[in-house]
């Protein structure tokens, strides 16, 4: 064999070689990130379960699995979070209710006194989610500190979104005013639930 074919040889045999490897490479890389990406769905799986509402808190959570990384305290900002963005359009959904024709004076009266319940609610959630955005490196006890005022300023929006359908208890609502208030009302306070549940096992588990 001439110099010069030998040197083609030797050259496509390091091109097949090194196209073996990189593909090799790339096949483990995508088969690390998509095991990874399943331990993460499956962390928030399991963590989920500790929840009062498991199958809300995983449809709600699952699609920031990336980011939340199988990490205790991301998990449960991302659920606060979560919890925050939705009062906040069920607040301002209640606040075009309430100026719909055709409300009696009790639904109307009812429906202010509950955009005004959502308002504290997103306040507190918003107070809570702050905190939650001050942990990283604080001490131990600071933590605490820190923790309990989250744990406060939520347990007292979970309450508030709780009594914001009391008004309209015995009410026969017309156009089913009473069914789609409790509804939007109802999917805050579970998000809130499983938010709470999340924030109390970051919590236990620094006690």
């Amino acid at each position: 064999m001439s110099s010069k074919a030998l040197l083609i040889f030797h050259f496509l045999a390091f091109s097949l070689l090194f196209t073996s490897s990189s593909s090799s490479s790339s096949s483990s890389v995508q088969s690390a990130s998509a095991s990874a990406g399943a331990d993460d769905t499956d962390f928030i799986r399991k963590s989920c379960n500790m929840t009062e509402y498991p199958r809300l808190c995983f449809t709600s959570l699952s699609s920031r699995a990336e980011s939340i990384r199988a990490d205790p305290e991301l998990l449960a900002h991302a659920a606060l979070s979560v919890a925050l963005k939705t009062a906040r359009s069920t607040e301002a959904a209640l606040t075009r209710m309430a100026r719909r024709r055709g409300l009696t004076r009790r639904e109307t009266g009812a429906m202010r006194d509950c955009v005004e319940q959502l308002g504290d609610s997103v306040d507190q959630l918003g107070e809570s989610l702050d905190d939650m955005r001050q942990l990283g490196g604080r001490r131990r006890g600071d933590f605490g500190l820190v923790m309990n005022d989250i744990e406060t300023w939520v347990s007292a929006a979970l309450t508030d979104e709780d009594t914001c359908t009391e008004g309209f208890a015995g009410e026969r609502s017309r156009g089913g005013v009473k069914a789609a208030v409790r509804g939007r009302i109802v999917n805050v306070a579970h998000l809130t639930s499983n938010a709470l549940a999340l924030i109390n096992h970051v919590a236990q588990r620094h006690r």
